[in-house]
């Protein structure tokens, strides 16, 4: 059985990969299928916009499609960047950290205690005959006043993980890749996978 990752996000490929090969499923992407789908993400929601990619890569290439959404969202902004994440700051944010500058920037008044936050990652997985799965995983944390470590990506080195007493980009890819949002979504899903394959 052959899924489509609707991603052509290497890091994403590799962890949804991952979870079906157990199932003896071969997950392959967008590009690898040779499928141009790129869907307007006009959701207000993450899951409505993973449910959006899936659905499209779906019905472009007629086998089941897993997609991801996720990003950060923080309570002092009221949820902001929320399902803007990746283009938080428009077209003034060039990159990742232009986008945690302006991110700390408008944060700059929130006192400490009140700089919650979480980083969200919904895993839908729709089927041709209009079977749908979801799962959504989260991290608690809170907002650096700036930022700490080398790794990760994007927001990683602005959220700080009390358990864990570091932020997300000075932890090791392993031990983030085990408590990470997307860590979490996809334990979830691959549970429900394991339901119906």
């Amino acid at each position: 059985m052959k899924f489509i990752i609707a991603t052509n996000n290497k890091k994403k490929l590799r962890e949804l990969g991952a979870i079906l090969d157990k199932f003896g499923v071969e997950a392959v992407s967008l590009a690898q299928a040779g499928i141009v789908s790129d869907a307007e993400e006009t959701g207000d929601t993450f899951e409505e916009n993973s449910k959006i990619k899936a659905e499209a890569a779906m019905q472009v290439s007629g086998l089941p499609a897993i997609a991801d959404d996720s990003g950060l969202v923080v309570d002092a902004l009221g949820g902001e960047p929320g399902i803007y994440s990746a283009r938080y700051g428009g077209d003034k944010c060039k990159d990742d950290v232009e986008r945690y500058e302006f991110l700390l920037e408008n944060m700059k008044n929130v006192p400490d205690g009140e700089r919650s936050a979480r980083f969200v990652s919904v895993i839908t997985c729709v089927f041709p005959d209009g079977r749908l799965l979801s799962a959504r995983g989260e991290i608690e944390g809170e907002i650096l006043r700036s930022p700490r470590g080398e790794g990760g990506f994007g927001y990683d080195p602005v959220f700080f993980v009390a358990e864990e007493n570091m932020s997300m980009a000075e932890m090791s890819q392993e031990r983030k890749n085990e408590i990470s949002h997307r860590a979490r979504s996809l334990e979830i899903m691959a549970k429900k996978l394991e339901e119906v394959l």
